[in-house]
């Protein structure tokens, strides 16, 4: 004693050294110092003390141990004046905050050398987890404390309740045995409790029928625990016979047996034995109490019998247990489930009159009934109102959403607009996302657009899309919204809208194009591009009109090279643009001097088999040409003529020799006698000139050979000067070849003079 006395004491030192002093060394500073909290749940009251503890001998003034435990001065009980209470509290919290090691199991140990049955009680029944309890429980044992019949019986209790079945079972099948400590009736009944709600009934079979064999016998107490065990796995036939055996061993049934019995027939719909047995309770003098009469009821409606439920109802009318507010619940849900909605109505109004209150199970019960038919909308109305009064929120949550549909359906929007405001005044109800889309797409569909956008920012401004459990709207709610929005200016709304639909994993045609007309039309072109990365990333069909608008809104802020980029992903994606739109794209280029680019759109349009705007076509071209470009420039008309589109070859030429391009203007001239295009031989007379009066005589000597092949009528005069040219230049054997042509001695396409040809070209 004076050992663990200086230990105690020690510890307690050490222990105020770190908190404020108090008067006495209680077994306060002991839970200070293994708890900062004070929200931990109270435990249970103790047990009384077992007359063996209060009779054990003192310590010479007559004081028991326990009490010399509480009042001594830090001796090993853990601090003068502490009840045990206190002390249960500190070590479930230590447990609850530290592993399960040596270092814990010790400073236990130092916080009380000695557990006795209310300590350890009290520790199981504040454990904060049953792996915790049964962890105290294993080693207290190797601490020299015994468990007996009520210690045992706790840990039962616990791991019943916690579905540890096997853990349970060994306690009372192999532990007690071994340490001959016998089970009692309560402790198995709540372990065949716990495997009934298991659905373990083999066993439920085998441990009861161990019972005797335990020195346990059957009461009622455990055949109610049986028969519910059972019956929860719809073993009614066994239920029945041991129903029999229990009568014969001389066990009369109690009204809680009748209870068991009926609920479990009830539940496996077995009404007809459920009848006999409420009948066999009443002939055996047991009065039934409303807990009976309203499992039958209940069971009589899950079947869907009415009629048999009427009687049972009208019986409990003429007895001195009348219908409670809970047999009233169960006749409405099932008046609404047949559909006999006004027998409902009828009961609901009875109860008033009888002075029952309505709970939220009885609003419950009757909603479905009247929020699913359009001719009851205002009794639903009234219905809801009284709830909001009384603050009642339905356990189902489907009924606003239901109410809110069938208004919309009867066409009374106003209506649904007023259920679906008064459906957020309940506590703990989320509006279903399918409520939102039924009702923005009743009022997109009657026209109310300003109601619909209100309930749109609404979902925004609660993020109820944002919730990934919870589904997106439809289809058929959307639309019509984002494309009310996209048509009036509020382009940017519909797209957050749209992109939290988007989360969802929702990809519409429809959508996507409404907001790429919206940004194109208020000129954002920008946005819209940007819908239209996403739309092809994602592979979602495109429309050619969304495209068209996007390429003319870049053209009116005057963005043309965009306008030329949504013009080919528009091609890209198989669309074919109009020819308006390539002229309107041609000529912006055109007049932002970006000619080349111009070129090229010519030439996707020309590809597409597109052959109007030659007008556009002839400018670019004579633009080539002027630029130099010449390459590009026969490029395209060799493409026109691919595609039977024939340039105005005169025109061109005499632009070009008008405006001093003679080698520009020769080139072309070359290219159209090498596919005999249809050029007028006054054209060619022109660029003859030009090309002589810039001395250009080889490239003209190469012209002139070419007209003169293919049969054209020549200056003399022009030849013969020049042939004069020719040979001052030096060119004499151009100038011999080309006066033997004139004079006729030279063929018209002899293969050398083609080569010489060649060659001044």
């Amino acid at each position: 004693m004076a050992r663990h006395l200086s230990s105690s004491l020690a510890y307690t030192a050490a222990t105020s050294k770190t908190l404020t002093p108090l008067p006495s060394t209680s077994a306060s500073v002991l839970l200070h110092a293994f708890s900062t909290t004070t929200d931990a749940p109270p435990s249970d009251p103790p047990p009384p003390e077992s007359p063996a503890s209060s009779s054990s001998a003192g310590d010479g003034d007559g004081e028991s141990p326990r009490k010399a435990r509480r009042g001594g001065g830090g001796g090993g009980g853990g601090g003068g004046g502490e009840s045990p209470d206190r002390l249960d509290e500190t070590i479930c919290y230590m447990m609850a905050r530290r592993p399960w090691t040596t270092r814990l199991q010790n400073s236990i140990r130092s916080l009380c050398p000695h557990l006795d049955r209310d300590v350890v009680v009290g520790v199981l029944r504040g454990a904060r987890h049953p792996s915790h309890a049964l962890r105290f429980f294993r080693w207290v044992e190797k601490t020299g404390f015994r468990h007996d019949q009520s210690t045992y019986a706790e840990m039962v209790s616990i791991l019943a309740r916690a579905s540890m079945l096997n853990h349970a079972r060994c306690l009372i099948l192999d532990d007690m045995p071994k340490r001959l400590v016998s089970p009692d009736e309560p402790m198995l009944a709540a372990l065949l409790d716990a495997y009934g709600r298991s659905r373990i009934p083999q066993e439920v079979v085998k441990l009861f029928r161990r019972m005797p064999d335990l020195g346990v016998p059957r009461t009622v107490r455990s055949y109610d625990a049986f028969f519910k065990a059972i019956l929860r796995s719809g073993r009614v036939l066994m239920a029945k016979r041991v129903f029999n055996s229990m009568l014969r061993d001389g066990i009369a049934p109690h009204l809680s047996t009748y209870h068991a019995l009926l609920w479990g027939f009830c539940l496996s719909a077995k009404m007809d034995t459920a009848a006999r047995f409420f009948a066999d309770m009443k002939e055996r003098g047991i009065a039934p109490e409303p807990v009976a009469y309203n499992t039958l009821l209940n069971g009589w409606v899950r079947a869907k019998k009415m009629d048999d439920a009427d009687k049972v109802f009208a019986e409990m009318a003429r007895t001195d247990c009348p219908p409670n507010s809970i047999s009233y619940n169960i006749m409405i849900k099932g008046y609404v489930s047949v559909g006999r909605v006004d027998d409902a109505l009828r009961l609901f109004g009875e109860m008033a009159a009888k002075g029952l209150r309505p709970s939220e199970k009885t609003f419950a019960a009757l909603m479905p009934g009247l929020c699913d038919d359009t001719s009851r909308t205002a009794e639903a109305r009234k219905a809801l109102d009284e709830m909001a009064e009384r603050r009642l929120t339905p356990k189902d949550k489907s009924i606003f959403f239901r109410l809110v549909s069938t208004l919309c359906k009867s066409g009374d929007l106003d209506g649904a607009i007023e259920a679906h405001k008064k459906s957020g005044q309940f506590k703990h109800v989320v509006v279903d996302p399918m409520q939102y889309s039924v009702l923005i797409e009743s009022l997109c569909k009657g026209g109310n657009y300003s109601s619909a956008v209100q309930t749109l920012d609404e979902v925004l401004e609660k993020g109820t899309l944002s919730d990934p459990q919870t589904p997106a709207l439809e289809a058929s709610a959307y639309n019509p919204m984002i494309e009310h929005l996209c048509g009036n200016g509020e382009t940017k709304k519909a797209e957050t809208f749209f992109r939290q639909l988007m989360k969802k994993g929702v990809d519409d045609t429809v959508a996507f194009n409404n907001l790429i007309r919206g940004h194109a039309k208020e000129g954002v072109p920008e946005s819209a591009m940007e819908i239209l990365s996403i739309m092809t990333r994602r592979g979602v069909a495109t429309e050619a009109e969304s495209y068209a608008l996007l390429v003319d809104s870049f053209l009116k802020k005057g963005e043309p090279a965009d306008a030329r980029s949504a013009l080919d992903s528009m091609m890209e994606q198989g669309h074919m643009p109009s020819p308006s739109l390539f002229r309107s794209v041609m000529v912006a280029l055109f007049d932002d001097g970006r000619v080349q680019t111009a070129s090229r759109v010519m030439k996707s349009m020309i590809e597409k088999g597109v052959k109007e705007n030659m007008d556009m076509v002839h400018k670019i071209l004579e633009a080539l040409f002027m630029r130099g470009h010449v390459e590009e420039a026969l490029g395209r008309i060799n493409l026109m003529l691919n595609n039977e589109c024939f340039p105005d070859f005169d025109k061109l030429l005499v632009t070009l020799c008008d405006s001093g391009k003679a080698m520009e203007a020769q080139k072309l001239a070359d290219f159209g006698l090498e596919r005999d295009c249809d050029i007028s031989f006054s054209s060619y007379d022109r660029v003859l000139d030009a090309l002589y009066v810039e001395g250009k005589t080889l490239p003209a000597y190469s012209i002139l050979c070419k007209i003169k092949a293919k049969g054209g009528v020549v200056d003399q005069k022009g030849c013969e000067a020049l042939i004069k040219s020719l040979n001052a230049e030096g060119n004499t054997k151009q100038a011999d070849i080309l006066s033997r042509v004139l004079a006729g001695k030279e063929p018209l396409l002899p293969k050398k003079g083609k080569r010489v040809a060649m060659a001044a070209h």
